[in-house]
């Protein structure tokens, strides 16, 4: 398991935004991870897009490295930043465009606004 975590401990630290999700962002397998990856890719963010289904040690070990019992999570310059009901919460609340700003990732501020009016209650 330390390969796996030493894996993960890279990827996390190499990347400015990362998403272990199920699935891949072009193609999610599961609603939760389809969620976060249609929020960032909405949002013109550049991520990599880890795939837990590829591989059941790392499926296993991201939720030991964050522990977080659950797929998808976002880390954001190497920080674990949450799972889909928190990263819904951030982009409606204008958090995470924060978040991005304050570690210089780039992102459409337009289509962070358009997310959040669609979403207006």
């Amino acid at each position: 398991m330390t390969d796996v975590k030493t894996q993960i401990d890279e990827t996390v630290k190499a990347n400015d935004v990362v998403l272990y999700m199920k699935g891949t962002k072009e193609m999610p397998q599961c609603g939760f991870s389809s969620r976060v990856a249609g929020v960032l890719n909405y949002m013109g963010v550049d991520y990599a897009d880890v795939n837990v289904l590829a591989d059941e040690n790392v499926r296993q070990g991201i939720k030991d490295y964050s522990d977080w019992p659950t797929v998808p999570q976002l880390y954001v310059k190497g920080e674990f930043v949450g799972g889909c009901d928190i990263i819904t919460e951030m982009t409606l609340s204008g958090e995470l465009d924060t978040l991005f700003d304050e570690n210089d990732v780039s992102y459409n501020k337009e289509a962070a606004d358009k997310i959040r009016e669609a979403n207006a209650s």
